[in-house]
């Protein structure tokens, strides 16, 4: 959400939810988000929910610069790359997984590092195969500007390197991301640069 908001070059301010400390489950944030889960973005009076519902809807609000192509096709591809990422490797790696693995399966660190590793890495399989297969692939996923297929790819990197995964095995995916971080839009939005960053709750 917020490389997303900073491509639009939209203003915006940040309330941190510490979801360690169980933040996200309290009433207070339960009034701003009934699913107490982030991100959450309040427009107005509008609070919007689930990343690429919030990302669709910041493309229609504000068209301009355009995070999905100009064809159906293309966005359809675009769109696809997206919720590989957000519905196929995220979930399965997200606190609510990783807390559920300890406290009620009694799942070992080193199991639960395996489980993050396993997952993120078959998807990143799949993604590093269907980019370099396709004709539009250009610096960033698809073509010359980022899109929306960026927006999501870059985070699941940062997330990989804190598992401590070795990316060797996806050129494809390190060089778009090489891309991307050279923009201020992603640079500034990356987790350690938030004014309320900190390791063990991003």
């Amino acid at each position: 959400m917020r490389i997303a908001l900073n491509l639009k070059g939209l203003r915006w301010e940040s309330s941190a939810i510490d979801l360690i400390k169980g933040e996200h489950r309290t009433p207070q944030f339960e009034q701003v988000n009934a699913q107490r889960a982030i991100p959450a973005l309040l427009d107005g009076n509008q609070t919007l929910t689930q990343s690429m519902a919030i990302v669709e809807y910041l493309e229609e609000t504000h068209p301009e610069p355009p995070l999905l192509p100009a064809t159906t096709g293309e966005r359809s591809w675009v769109r696809a790359i997206a919720q590989l990422i957000a519905c196929d490797i995220h979930p399965l790696n997200n606190l609510r997984v990783m807390k559920y693995l300890k406290k009620d399966l009694g799942v070992g660190q080193e199991q639960r590092d395996a489980w993050v590793r396993h997952w993120i890495g078959e998807g990143f399989s799949n993604l590093e195969a269907i980019i370099k297969r396709h004709p539009q692939t250009g610096p960033f996923c698809h073509g010359n500007s980022p899109t929306i297929a960026d927006v999501f790819l870059v985070p699941q990197i940062f997330n990989a390197r804190r598992a401590q995964m070795d990316l060797s095995a996806y050129p494809a995916l390190l060089r778009i991301f090489d891309s991307c971080m050279a923009l201020p839009a992603f640079d500034l939005a990356q987790p350690m640069k938030q004014p309320d960053a900190r390791e063990d709750n991003l």
